[in-house]
Parts: structure tokens; C-alpha cells; sequence
């Protein structure tokens, strides 16, 4: 079950964006950082830079046999 059906309350998002460093209510997902060591990571921007970042792979873009 989700927190939301637990309480009736939105879950609030907040990230730090990955070009001004500020927090955001609003993040974008912009890029997926792989690890050798344990699970991918998200890269996140605020609204106003989404735009300028190049979309990066997201998850299960990088496994074997995806397609560039």
C-alpha cells in the first residue's frame, strides 16, 4: 500500500537539481547514473533547467541487448 492510501496525504518529491544545486519541489528526471556497487541513481532538475540537460539512459537502457 501506498503512504498516499495509508493517510490520505500526497507524498511530496523533493530533489536537488544536479546544474543549480537548489531544491525542488517540481524535479525532472533527467539522467540515470549506473553503479557497480548496488542500485542505479537518478539524476534529478528543477523545472527551469530540465530543458538544457540532455536526457541520459534510464533504467534498463543500459542492459545487455537494448537497443542505442
Amino acid at each position: 500500500m501506498s503512504p498516499e492510501g495509508l493517510t490520505n496525504e500526497p507524498t511530496m518529491t523533493v530533489a536537488q537539481c544536479i546544474k543549480c544545486h537548489t531544491l525542488t519541489n517540481a524535479p525532472v528526471a533527467v539522467r540515470w547514473a549506473r553503479s557497480d556497487s548496488g542500485p542505479g541513481t537518478t539524476l534529478w532538475a528543477c523545472p527551469t533547467h530540465a530543458p538544457e540537460l540532455s536526457p541520459g539512459p534510464m533504467p534498463g537502457e543500459l542492459e545487455s541487448g537494448a537497443q542505442a
